[in-house]
């Protein structure tokens, strides 16, 4: 059975920084990805990372803030997330595709998810 079980989320300060991360089991994803959603609003895709980390795309909202990546022996992605702002504040949601494609417009699987809040 796939899962896939994000953790690092919390209350963090306009200007800060937090970690998250996403552990795979039950099989490794070719292209591996982070979405959020803000309340009243539909969920939007963050950043996907390809198997060897050679690819990877970002929306522009969080270009030079965010960064992905993955460790491959711990079937985990993780967002490193800087310079936070309030309008970061939303449930980040851990996805997983078998193409780096879908993992942006359709991903396969999807985590539980993990809240974010940034207070100003």
């Amino acid at each position: 059975q796939v899962q896939l079980v994000e953790s690092g989320g919390g209350l963090v300060q306009a200007g800060g920084s937090v970690r998250l991360s996403c552990a795979a089991s039950g099989r490794t994803f070719y292209a591996m990805g982070w979405f959020r959603q803000a309340p009243g609003k539909e969920r939007e895709f963050v950043a996907a990372i390809s198997w060897n980390g050679g690819s990877t795309y970002y929306t522009d909202s969080v270009k030079g803030r965010f960064t992905i990546s993955r460790d491959n022996a711990k079937n985990t992605v993780y967002l490193r997330m800087n310079t936070l702002k309030p309008d970061d504040t939303a449930l980040y949601y851990c996805a997983a595709s078998g193409r780096f494609d879908t993992v942006i417009s359709g991903p396969a699987y999807w985590g539980q998810g993990t809240q974010v809040t940034v207070s100003s």
